[in-house]
C-alpha cells in the first residue's frame, strides 16, 4: 500500500510540475529544457541503470544479512560512476564559464544535464534498495522528501532563475538531498569487505545488467532524436510542443506500470527464492495478466479526458498541439508500458536480457526510418507517428520471443481479452462526452470509466483482482493503508 501511496504521489507532483514549469519556462526554453532533460535520462541510463537493474534483480532482506557483498559491490560501483559524472560535470560549467559565458550555452546545459543524471541515479538506486526489501514505509519517506524538494527547488528556479540550466540543476540536488536526508534507515549492516566476492559481484551485474540498459539506452535516445528533429525542422518551441505533450502522455500512462513493477518483480525474485524458477517464470505470466487489465484502461481514459484535459489544466501557449501529438503517442507508449512492465521482466527472471537488445534496435531503425519518410509528407506529426511505429514495432518483436519456441511462456489470454473488451466497453461510454463541456466531461469521465470497467473487472475475475480484493479485506476487515504497512 505505501508503494502505490508513493506512487500517487509522485505521479501528482510530477504532474504539476511538468505543466507548472513548462508554464514558467514558455515553449522555447521548456523545449531546450526537454531536449537537455532527454540527455540526462540517457546518461543516467548508461552509466547508472545497470546497477539499479541489478539492485531489484539481486538485492533483499535476506541478500541484506546473509550476502553483504552484493550491497558492497553495488555501493562501490555508483561511487566510482558518480564521482566521474560529477568530475566531468564540474569541467563542462568551468568551460562554460571560460568560453561560453551565459547560462544558455552548450557547456552550462552539459553541466546542468550531468547535475540531473547524477541526481536521478542515486535516487533510484536507493528508491530500488527500499523496494527490494519490501520497506514500504521507507520508499514512501523518500518519495515524498524527493516530491517536496523538487516541486520547491525546481519551481523556485524556474521562478527566478527562468533559464533551463538551473532548473535541471535544482531536479538533480533536490535528489541527492532526499537521499542524504535518509541516509541512516538507508544503510546496511557494517561488514567485512571481501575483494574476490566484490569482483565476483561485478561479473554478475554486467552480464545481466549491460544488456538491459543498452535496450534502455537506445529507448532512451528516441525521445532525444525525435525531439532534436523537431527542432532542427521546427524549432525549438515546436520541441517544446512535443515534449509537454510526451512527459505528460508517458506519465499518464506508464506511472502505474511502474508502481506494479516494482511489486510484482519483487514478488516474482521472492517466489524463485522460496519455490525456484519454474514457480517464478509462473508468477511472471500471472503478473502480465494483471499490468495488462489495470495499464489499458489508463490508456483508454486518458484519450478519452485528452480535450478537456487540453482545455483545462495545458498552458494556453501549448494548446493544439499538445492534444495532436498526444493522440498520435498513446499507442506507442502503451506498448513500450507492455514492453517494460510485462514483457521484459520475462528475460529478467530468466537472466537472459540479450533480446530485449535486438527488439530496441528494431524500434529504434523502424522510427528512424519513419523520421526519413513521414515529417516530409506530415509535418511535424510524423515524428510523433515514427515514435509509435517504433515502440510497436520492439514490442511485436519481443512478444514474439517471448512467446513463441521451447520456452514460451504461458499468459492468462482469457484474462487479457476480457480487460480488452472491458476497456472497449469503457471507451463506447465516454466517447459521446468526449467532446462536450470540458469541466463537464473531465468530472463525468473519470467516475464513469472507473464504475464501467471496475464493474466489468468485478463481475468477470478479470486477472483475479476480485479475488485479490475479496481475500485481502476478509482477512483485513478495517484494513486501511497504515495497518497494511504494518501487516
Amino acid at each position: 500500500m505505501a508503494v502505490i501511496a508513493a506512487f500517487v504521489l509522485n505521479a501528482g507532483l510530477n504532474f504539476v510540475l511538468g505543466l507548472l514549469i513548462a508554464k514558467l519556462l514558455g515553449p522555447a526554453d521548456f523545449g531546450l529544457f526537454a531536449l537537455a532533460t532527454a540527455g540526462a535520462i540517457v546518461a543516467n541510463t548508461v552509466l547508472f541503470e545497470w546497477l539499479r537493474l541489478s539492485a531489484t534483480r539481486f538485492y533483499s532482506a535476506r541478500v541484506r544479512v546473509d550476502e553483504p557483498w552484493i550491497r558492497q559491490g553495488l555501493d562501490r560501483a555508483y561511487a566510482i560512476l558518480a564521482l566521474a559524472l560529477f568530475a566531468a560535470a564540474l569541467l563542462c560549467a568551468g568551460l562554460g564559464l571560460t568560453f561560453e559565458p551565459g547560462a544558455d550555452g552548450r557547456l552550462a546545459m552539459t553541466a546542468g544535464a550531468a547535475i540531473a543524471a547524477l541526481g536521478i541515479g542515486i535516487f533510484d538506486y536507493h528508491a530500488a534498495l527500499a523496494r527490494a526489501r519490501f520497506d514500504g514505509g521507507l520508499y514512501f519517506k523518500l518519495v515524498a522528501i524527493k516530491n517536496g524538494l523538487a516541486f520547491a527547488m525546481m519551481a523556485g528556479a524556474a521562478w527566478f532563475f527562468p533559464q533551463p540550466v538551473w532548473v535541471l540543476a535544482a531536479a538533480g540536488v533536490s535528489q541527492a538531498l532526499a537521499i542524504l536526508l535518509l541516509r541512516g534507515p538507508l544503510r546496511d549492516p557494517v561488514a567485512p569487505r571481501v575483494r574476490v566476492r566484490l569482483r565476483e559481484t561485478w561479473r554478475l551485474f554486467v552480464a545481466y545488467g549491460l544488456p538491459l540498459i543498452a535496450a534502455n539506452a537506445i529507448y532512451q535516445l528516441l525521445p532525444f532524436i525525435n525531439r532534436g528533429s523537431i527542432a532542427a525542422h521546427g524549432g525549438l518551441a515546436e520541441a517544446g510542443y512535443f515534449a509537454l505533450a510526451a512527459d505528460v502522455t508517458t506519465r499518464s500512462i506508464g506511472t502505474l506500470g511502474t508502481a506494479l513493477d516494482l511489486l510484482l518483480f519483487q514478488l516474482a525474485v521472492r517466489v524463485e527464492e522460496e519455490e525456484g524458477r519454474a514457480a517464478a517464470e509462473r508468477q511472471v505470466g500471472r503478473n502480465v495478466g494483471v499490468v495488462v487489465a489495470l495499464l489499458l484502461p489508463c490508456a483508454v481514459g486518458f484519450w478519452a479526458v485528452l480535450p478537456a484535459l487540453q482545455a483545462l489544466v495545458v498552458p494556453e501557449a501549448f494548446r493544439g498541439p499538445f492534444s495532436a501529438y498526444a493522440e498520435l503517442m498513446i499507442p506507442g507508449f502503451f506498448c513500450l508500458a507492455m514492453m517494460n512492465f510485462a514483457l521484459n521482466p520475462i528475460f529478467q527472471i530468466r537472466r537472459r536480457t540479450r533480446p530485449v537488445i535486438a527488439a530496441a534496435l528494431v524500434g529504434l531503425g523502424v522510427n528512424g526510418l519513419g523520421l526519413w519518410l513521414l515529417p516530409p509528407l506530415l509535418g511535424p506529426e510524423g515524428v510523433a507517428i515514427a515514435q509509435t511505429g517504433g515502440l510497436a514495432a520492439a514490442t511485436l518483436l519481443l512478444a514474439l520471443r517471448a512467446l513463441t519456441g521451447r520456452d514460451r511462456l504461458s499468459l492468462p489470454w482469457w484474462d487479457i481479452f476480457a480487460a480488452g473488451i472491458a476497456a472497449l466497453a469503457m471507451a463506447l461510454c465516454l466517447v459521446p462526452l468526449r467532446h462536450g463541456d470540458p469541466a463537464r466531461a473531465l468530472a463525468l469521465c473519470i467516475p464513469l470509466g472507473i464504475v464501467v470497467y471496475g464493474a466489468l473487472v468485478w463481475l468477470f475475475d478479470i486477472a483475479g483482482l476480485r479475488g485479490h480484493a475479496e481475500a485481502r479485506f476478509a482477512r483485513h476487515p478495517g484494513l486501511t493503508p497504515a495497518s497494511a504497512e504494518a501487516e
